[in-house]
């Protein structure tokens, strides 16, 4: 599962579906990343605002929850949604980067025997993922959203990432 279809949580499901998991589920609130995550890998995407997400993920999977869940939006209910969908002994992946403390139970997470794990994108996966571009595994070119010229990297490319995030993904710029 991938908590959030924003670039983390659409290129995570991407190279999920490459390595062979044959069911992505991804939670997204906004309507245009919802569209974006069945391109990325997700063969269900759920709506966090319209449906119990854990509740739904335990119906999926005949009461047991997720393997792992992939926690990419930087928010404490994803983070909490996500522990609440895993299964006992399952893992929770923290993938996103957060500007603030995170908020989750605890008690639950010790008592379901959950992992909680963090990860950065500078941890030596790079020559798999290079791997895998080259043998078309990940369909790179879904998530460039726009390519500009270097003149144009403060409107063009900041100002667009923050004012329009829902729309972009990656922004090339080229000389």
């Amino acid at each position: 599962m991938a908590f959030g279809a924003g670039p983390i949580g659409l290129v995570t499901m991407a190279c999920l579906r490459a390595i062979g998991v044959e069911r992505v589920i991804s939670v997204e609130l906004s309507a245009i990343r919802k569209e974006k995550a069945p391109g990325a890998g997700a063969t269900l995407v759920l709506d966090a605002s319209t449906e119990d997400v854990p509740a739904r993920v335990k119906e999926l999977t005949d009461g047991l929850g997720a393997d792992v869940c992939f926690e990419c939006v930087g928010a404490s209910p994803a983070l909490q949604a996500a522990s609440d969908s895993a299964r006992s002994g399952g893992t929770v992946v923290n993938v996103s980067i957060w500007g603030h403390n995170a908020e989750i139970d605890m008690f639950g997470l010790v008592t379901r025997e959950l992992h909680l794990i963090g990860t950065s994108a500078y941890c030596g996966d790079h020559a798999a993922v290079i791997e895998l571009l080259q043998q078309g595994k990940i369909p790179a070119e879904q998530f460039i959203t726009g390519r500009i010229g270097i003149q144009d990297i403060l409107d063009g490319g900041f100002r667009q990432l923050i004012e329009n995030k829902e729309e972009n993904v990656k922004i090339l710029i080229h000389p």
